[in-house]
């Protein structure tokens, strides 16, 4: 009589749930890496346009420039936060956080905000902000690296 080769439906179903149990406990994992990756980088960024301000108080003695149409932050601009932006560069722009200031930033004071959006607005560091004398919030506690 032939032996016959192969796996019989038993064993493949204990694999089978071998591979649903190691995958619940990997993909929620894999998804926290990402969004603390993401959250990361949105830090990063608050710090470049941070320091693109600072620059610009340096130079001016004014977050703001009164003088120039070509400025993003213009005093006509900045009347209210929601009229005013910060400069971004090219690689700052990600779907993941909108860049805003939480306040209409003024001469001497402004609050730059990261609100997350998409995947990441369920983070649960939620907007995090940061201003000019370097305090930075969260949500939660924490959150900031």
């Amino acid at each position: 009589m032939k032996t016959r080769n192969g796996f019989t439906l038993i064993e493949l179903m204990i694999v089978v749930a071998i591979i649903a149990i190691l995958t619940s406990i990997a993909y929620p994992s894999y998804v926290e890496n990402t969004r603390t990756n993401k959250r990361t980088t949105a830090q990063s960024d608050l710090l470049k346009l941070s320091n693109f301000l600072e620059r610009r108080f340096t130079e001016n003695n004014s977050y703001l420039i009164l003088n120039g149409t070509s400025d993003p932050i213009s005093s006509a601009a900045c009347a209210t936060a929601a009229g005013c932006t910060p400069a971004l560069e090219p690689g700052i722009i990600h779907p993941d956080y909108n860049y805003s200031f939480s306040s209409a930033p003024t001469a001497t004071a402004f609050e730059l905000q990261a609100v997350p959006q998409n995947a990441q607005a369920s983070d649960k560091c939620g907007t995090m902000t940061y201003d000019q004398t370097g305090a930075k919030t969260a949500t939660l506690t924490n959150c900031w690296r």
